[in-house]
């Protein structure tokens, strides 16, 4: 055993998971591998968004066919013990695990990079074969063809992050080939590979359009339907995982409501909504609901998808930020292309990155800790024309709301009328409150905020919910065509303040004062009219 041949180092990493109070039983995964052992569709490639349990996946496969160490002590207490032809599989294979975002220390050639996983396969397969006249000079593929014709011993590949090279910066274009000729050679069509296990984010298609990669059978998120419940977490697999998190808290300060507010949201091609697991596991782990998704500069990272063509993509932010979904064709394998010039181009990278989420043919912002990053980019970057100076005059308008100005928030609305772009014709109410929720953004620092959230006897507008339970809360409706008084009308006759009550398991009711904010706008005089009015929680 090593660091590549039947290495114990999957089998620690899939313990350690097992072990966590927040650990998920994904080990049913193994049953439907293993039909696929020998066969001419034996090479599987699972792509999904980072942070979604790919690695953990990959290290389970590895732990439990591997030769390495005995794992019978961890997979007997899981979903997999009950299959029994599954568990004649159990360490009973020669397992070759390797770790592409692994790198020699202080490498910046793709060569050292290559290097140490070709020439450490090859010492330790002599070390293990050392029975027989291995010519370390061969390639590494020629002395597993060798072994197997010696010996008939075959080997599966799992193989993790395999989409590494195409981030490193020191490995280019040339590089880049040599390295897909290198997985080619090591596994297409060799008789000695049993099965073939490889994780990452980039799709292969992009890179299998000739022959080197397009033995492998692809499984992405968007539109691949099999292997959809094994990355994520599912509803009822949260739902149980908050129950743990309730009995080991005293006084737990999440709700289950704010967890799938703040983490759910991303779609499979099942039909299947799903969380982030790193996230969730941390927020319960933390007793804390925050951005756990990305560590740094996470609007940054939208940007750069954006950068080359924001004009196209400024005016669906608008709509997205405000809860609306864009239509879009989403292509997996644009999102290995450096320069992403059209709007399904940069969609299809961003779903492929887990940025967004793609349902029913639209794209959408999945959940409140995205919508955080994307309220931040809107917020900081000034090549975002219209959109960022709109973003700017948010905290005015919510200065100006809570004061009861409302010749100012009529002026603030006058004005982003008034921008070039023709989501401000106002043809609906939900281009008004795609305007409305922007020059409100600012409001999201210290507000919960939900739109067309069940409130009393029907749905309103936006309801936003303070973080501090003494600061004021506001209902705001919007009408096109009408008064801002017939809005206010329908706050109250409609009784939306018994929302602010909370419901049962839900927050305690808010002790601040409460406003209703009734705005509306007139197509033929194009002006628009605010109103505010304090309202009394049990009126």
């Amino acid at each position: 055993m090593g660091i590549f041949l039947n290495s114990i180092a999957p089998f620690e990493a899939y313990r350690e998971a097992v072990s966590d109070p927040y650990f998920v039983d994904k080990s049913l995964l193994l049953t439907e591998l293993i039909p696929a052992f020998g066969k001419k569709n034996r090479y599987f490639c699972i792509t999904r968004p980072r942070r979604f349990g790919k690695s953990v996946m990959a290290n389970m496969v590895a732990a439990f066919f591997g030769k390495g160490a005995d794992s019978s002590s961890v997979f007997r207490h899981l979903s997999i013990a009950k299959d029994k032809c599954c568990l004649e599989h159990l360490n009973m294979h020669q397992v070759i695990y390797i770790d592409f975002s692994r790198i020699p220390e202080n490498c910046s050639q793709y060569q050292a990079y290559i290097s140490r996983i070709s020439q450490g396969i090859k010492d330790e397969l002599l070390q293990s074969y050392p029975e027989l006249e291995i010519n370390r000079d061969k390639a590494v593929w020629d002395i597993f063809l060798q072994i197997f014709l010696e010996t008939k011993d075959k080997f599966i590949f799992v193989m993790d992050e395999w989409d590494t090279v195409f981030h490193l910066p020191f490995i280019l274009g040339d590089n880049q080939k040599e390295y897909l000729l290198f997985l080619k050679n090591l596994l297409k069509d060799q008789v000695y590979v049993e099965f073939a296990y490889m994780t990452g984010v980039l799709p292969i298609t992009k890179y299998s359009s000739g022959s080197e990669l397009n033995m492998f059978l692809e499984y992405d998120m968007a539109t691949k339907k099999k292997f959809s419940q094994y990355f994520g977490f599912l509803d009822w697999e949260v739902d149980e995982l908050f129950k743990r998190y309730q009995s080991k808290k005293e006084n737990p300060g999440i709700t289950r409501e704010a967890l799938r507010s703040w983490y759910d949201g991303y779609c499979t091609a099942k039909g299947d909504k799903i969380y982030n697991p790193r996230s969730v596991v941390c927020a319960l782990s933390d007793d804390e609901l925050a951005n756990y998704w990305t560590s740094s500069g996470p609007y940054d990272e939208i940007f750069y998808y954006i950068r080359h063509n924001i004009k196209a993509v400024r005016d669906d932010l608008v709509l997205m930020v405000s809860g609306e979904g864009i239509k879009a064709n989403i292509r997996s394998y644009a999102a290995a292309s450096m320069e992403l010039g059209t709007k399904d181009e940069i969609y299809s990278a961003m779903v492929v990155y887990g940025l967004l989420t793609y349902r029913n043919g639209k794209v959408y912002i999945p959940n409140k800790e995205l919508m955080g990053q994307f309220n931040e980019l809107l917020m900081s970057k000034e090549s975002l024309g219209y959109v960022y100076r709109l973003a700017k005059e948010s905290e005015k308008m919510l200065e100006a709301t809570l004061a009861g100005n409302i010749k100012t928030m009529a002026e603030i609305l006058k004005f982003a009328h008034d921008t070039e772009s023709p989501i401000f014709s106002y043809n609906n109410e939900i281009e008004l409150s795609a305007v409305v929720n922007l020059v409100y953004l600012a409001a999201r620092d210290t507000y919960h905020v939900e739109r067309e959230d069940k409130a009393g006897e029907g749905y309103v507008d936006f309801i936003f919910y303070p973080e501090d339970k003494e600061d004021t809360a506001i209902i705001l409706e919007l009408k096109v065509d009408s008064t801002p008084e017939a809005a206010i009308m329908q706050i109250k006759e409609k009784r939306y303040v018994l929302r602010l009550k909370g419901k049962l398991g839900e927050t305690p009711k808010y002790t601040g004062k409460i406003l209703a904010v009734g705005i509306s706008y007139d197509r033929k005089t194009k002006e628009h009219f605010c109103k505010v009015e304090e309202l009394l929680l049990d009126g």
